[in-house]
């Protein structure tokens, strides 16, 4: 089955998620790898300015909201991203071969305030609404939770393996720490809360952690039961692969309605189909033949968005 074209409309919010191979626990969240995650995403959104709105990485998989400008923004963030942070798990777990299952997926979000909450809501309340931790704050993975409610700075660490490379080479005496870089992951507010103040967006976010929390509470009382606890959670093995892993098929989109669905698809059906038509043009032999904006034509350059005026 062939991959579906990478479509994103121009600022469009996206949300972003990959797992790792077979599912296997490589990104852990032990207190080695938080500040690597952290450091790569920071060092990756400073290099290709990229906007992002939160993000919360799980034991084996991870979840972004960002707003790419274009689709060839968002491909040159994550290639980046995800080859860099590949080879820094590999060197702390010692894993070798594929880190991920496969390329990450981008989901469009509708403009709509209650989508885009929604998955904000989704990504900050990680941890809890799957019963590991009581409240969202403990997870220990890299996330955005103190970031967006109490304002917090979140700060990584990036690793110069280059340099690091060459003074080994020049035969100089150093360690790991002399390469090492300070970098930080700046939050957005989302598209919907971009006039809002950030005091009023972090009582906002506030609100959304505790009605999670409330709702995992609820269900523990009901069936009897309590989160599972850091101490199970980090007693797991990085190459340890789950009993079963969730096999529901990801959204194409996430909009408020089925008529905000329709609209999106519909969008998304009018782009393949002029893809399909240059294509078909190209292997008649039309040399003009014209690709739809914001596409990557085989054997040709990314196409821009045009901008008006």
């Amino acid at each position: 089955m062939t991959r579906p074209l990478r479509y994103i409309p121009p600022g469009q919010l996206v949300e972003v998620t990959n797992r790792t191979f077979q599912g296997r626990y490589l990104l852990l969240p032990t207190k080695a790898l938080r500040p690597i995650v952290i450091g790569v995403l920071g060092r990756a959104q400073r290099l290709f300015s990229m906007a992002v709105h939160g993000f919360v990485f799980a034991s084996n998989h991870y979840h972004l909201l960002v707003s790419p400008s274009d689709a060839k923004q968002l491909a040159e963030f994550m290639a980046f991203f995800q080859s860099k942070l590949a080879r820094e798990i590999n060197r702390l777990y010692g894993w070798s071969g594929a880190l991920w299952s496969d390329r990450y997926h981008s989901i469009p979000i509708d403009s709509h305030e209650a989508t885009q909450v929604a998955r904000l809501r989704y990504v900050v309340g990680h941890g809890v609404k799957e019963g590991l931790v009581t409240r969202a704050a403990e997870w220990p993975g890299a996330n955005c939770v103190l970031a967006l409610t109490e304002g917090k700075a979140i700060r990584g660490t990036w690793c110069d393996r280059t340099a690091a490379y060459r003074a080994s080479r020049w035969g100089r005496a150093c360690q790991p720490r002399d390469f090492e870089e300070t970098e930080e992951v700046s939050l957005s507010p989302l598209p919907c809360w971009r006039d809002l103040p950030w005091q009023e967006i972090r009582v906002r976010v506030k609100s959304l952690v505790e009605s999670v929390e409330r709702e995992a509470w609820a269900r523990h009382r009901l069936n009897h039961t309590r989160p599972i606890g850091l101490r199970r959670i980090l007693g797991q093995r990085p190459d340890q692969r789950p009993a079963a892993l969730k096999s529901s098929p990801r959204p194409w989109f996430h909009a408020r309605s089925r008529e905000g669905w329709n609209r999106m698809y519909g969008a998304y059906r009018a782009f393949v189909d002029a893809f399909r038509l240059a294509a078909e043009a190209v292997a008649r032999g039309e040399k003009q033949a014209r690709f739809p904006e914001g596409s990557f034509p085989p054997g040709r350059p990314f196409v821009p968005h045009q901008v008006p005026g």
